[in-house]
């Protein structure tokens, strides 16, 4: 393989065999009648939902004494927490979802998905609540999506014998309360301080399943962590708009790289990943297209700038374009929201970089041309033959045939170059005598 070759398509290969061996990663195994753990913190969306219900097909499989889901999150995605909910209420094995650690809370969609399980359990010091319905900007959802939430509440609640009254106060008022109080109104079952301690408090219990009443026997019975896989934690930490941005915009530095370095390659291939990479976690966030194109026609404003200098005006419409697109990318939301300092870090940061490129392009336009003809241009000689009106001057370490539009110029005499026509120079005076050899 030639060498230049050789040298772009070895980082693509390595690329792709580290991802191969992260598709080629052990799956989790859990042991017949163990007690099986999930822990999810954070935004539930699709990767949330296919971790869970992943969860609880293997336990079901592994016949384990039941799962218990670690929970932490704000809410999330409605589609989402459907799932989670079904796969739960009709799961072959209990499910116990367990509001933890300290400090943890189970508010939006966290609130249904607490209420669906067999067995719902809160940590001292963490909250359920505040699940009023709220669409990808922030605003409040319209009359016809709350009255479904309230109504889908409602039908959880009474399904698993909870606080029917509370479940649609917390919809429609987004009340929220404490462990203790949710213990006391009827929300929870358990308050427990850990795993073992809640593992202890089930041990007896009885759970309705489809197949008849299950009795729990959880005490010292293992425990089995359930992890997420490579796939679910890459698309989980994706689908954080952070983190998407930072991908779409290293998607575009590739591709601006590749096209002003044609035959790069590898610059191309890594940029065309993280833009494929960047609109799959787009699909899921809450984009504002105007967003997207506005830093792209800053980008090319820049690229323009560096290829047809407009002296700062494409450059500065390139700054304006990619900063309000940045500020713009994400509709308002409260889960989903790129951090401003990470929005001025690059916008400074890219700005920065194309300022000192046009401004190094601009001074080498500006700058005097030193190849050619046209580099004698104001250069300065001496009289070699006296001009009357034309002679020969000594202009830059060669001899010129040259003529003046004033007085004779005598040998010796200094002069300028005031222009050049074909091989000969237009020249003056400029004062003083230098003393030539023979």
């Amino acid at each position: 393989m030639n060498k230049h070759i050789r040298r772009r398509v070895i980082p693509v290969l390595g690329f792709l065999l580290l991802w191969a061996g992260l598709v080629a990663a052990p799956r989790d195994t859990v042991t017949s009648g163990a007690v099986a753990l999930l822990s999810f913190e954070g935004v539930i969306n699709p990767m949330a939902a296919n971790y869970i219900t992943r969860g609880i097909e293997l336990a079901e499989k592994m016949s384990a004494e039941c799962v218990i889901v670690k929970l932490d999150t704000p809410g999330g995605l409605d589609p989402s927490m459907r799932v989670i909910i079904q796969k739960i209420m009709n799961a072959a094995v209990p499910v116990v979802v367990y509001v933890s650690p300290s400090g943890a809370r189970a508010a939006s969609a966290g609130v249904f998905i607490t209420m669906a399980a067999d067995f719902a359990a809160m940590a001292p010091g963490t909250n359920i609540g505040a699940a009023h319905p709220v669409d990808l900007t922030g605003k409040g959802a319209s009359d016809k999506i709350l009255n479904d939430a309230a109504a889908y509440i409602r039908s959880i609640a009474a399904a698993r014998h909870r606080n029917v009254e509370w479940a649609e106060k917390a919809v429609r008022e987004s009340v929220s309360i404490t462990e203790r109080e949710a213990l006391e109104a009827n929300v929870i079952d358990i308050v427990a301080e850990s795993i073992p301690h809640l593992l202890r408090q089930l041990d007896g219990k009885v759970a309705m399943m489809r197949g008849g009443p299950k009795t729990l026997r959880t005490r010292d019975m293992p425990l089995e962590r359930i992890s997420m896989n490579w796939r679910e934690k890459f698309f989980h930490a994706l689908a954080d708009p952070n983190v998407a941005y930072i991908f779409f915009l290293l998607g575009i530095y590739g591709l601006i790289y590749e096209v002003t370095h044609v035959g790069a390659i590898f610059p191309g291939v890594a940029g065309a990943i993280f833009i494929i990479l960047a609109l799959m976690a787009f699909s899921s966030l809450p984009i504002n297209l105007a967003g997207v194109f506005l830093i792209i026609l800053g980008m090319i404003f820049f690229v323009l700038e560096l290829k047809t200098p407009s002296y700062g005006a494409l450059g500065l419409g390139g700054i304006i374009a990619f900063a309000l697109g940045s500020l713009i990318l994400f509709s308002p939301s409260p889960f989903y929201a790129v951090g401003k300092s990470l929005i001025l870090g690059f916008v400074i940061v890219t700005t920065a970089f194309f300022l000192i490129v046009i401004r190094l392009v601009w001074k080498a336009h500006r700058g005097r041309i030193i190849s050619g003809i046209e580099r004698l241009q104001d250069a300065e000689g001496v009289v070699k033959l006296p001009l009357d009106p034309s002679g020969i001057v000594h202009v830059d370490g060669e001899e010129w045939n040259a003529y003046t539009d004033g007085e004779p110029l005598r040998l010796g005499e200094k002069i300028r170059v005031l222009g050049v026509k074909g091989l000969t120079l237009r020249v003056e005076k400029v004062g003083g005598t230098i003393k030539l050899g023979k």
